[in-house]
């Protein structure tokens, strides 16, 4: 079929010149694409099949030392890697899903107990651990601040907050492991300024107060 060209003026000065075979191809281009879309199966809401999660039976994966469990950590992207931290045995780490567990941090904090865990979703080589259980009870074991990795969780630092003692939440920036939040109980039973929300901008070498009441809020 051939394509004729229709001259128009719709200005006086200039002719505008239309090819209508393109025209005709535009329109069943767009009828057709129509179609496909119409055509696609609606989906379905996202449902799961209680029977199946009530066959599901809790055991006991370990480490069977350390005291009650404070804080546990997964890795993005990585399904068997986890952290998990205790009142009294550091952090332990897990490559292969709960089957071993390994120490990864004695020699490095100078106390066992631990309140909070975080990876970076940027990046799984950075892991923040705040020191000292959050969950205040009868008996209790205090912190001194937060501890980095840069390697996964080989080798620690120091990164400040040491009046701190007892922290409960690490919160990470989805896209800058630089970027942190950490929410600090202080010391439980008196007054202290190291307490609220803090922020670091640069990996944990500075910290600055971001919500803070007084030093016994």
């Amino acid at each position: 079929m051939g394509c004729v060209v229709s001259n128009r003026q719709s200005n006086p000065q200039s002719a505008i010149r239309i090819p209508q075979c393109g025209v005709r191809l535009v329109v069943v281009a767009f009828l057709l694409a129509l179609t496909v879309i119409h055509a696609q199966p609606a989906l379905e809401p996202h449902t799961y099949e209680p029977a199946l999660f009530k066959a599901l039976r809790w055991r006991s994966i370990g480490p069977y030392r350390g005291g009650r469990v404070t804080a546990v950590a997964g890795v993005p992207g990585q399904p068997l890697v986890y952290y998990m931290g205790a009142t009294g045995g550091g952090v332990w780490k897990t490559d292969d899903a709960g089957i071993t567990w390994n120490p990864v941090t004695d020699g490095y904090v100078k106390t066992g107990s631990v309140g909070a865990i975080a990876v970076a979703p940027s990046d799984p080589n950075v892991v923040y651990v705040g020191m000292g259980e959050a969950d205040i009870r009868s008996n209790f074991s205090h912190g001194d601040g937060v501890y980095k990795s840069v390697d996964a969780g080989r080798t620690w630092k120091h990164a400040g907050l040491s009046d701190s003692r007892q922290i409960g939440r690490i919160a990470i920036d989805p896209q800058n492991a630089d970027i942190a939040f950490v929410a600090a109980l202080g010391h439980p039973f008196g007054p202290n300024r190291e307490r609220g929300l803090f922020r670091t901008r640069d990996g944990g070498i500075t910290w600055e107060s971001v919500l803070f009441v007084d030093d016994t809020t």
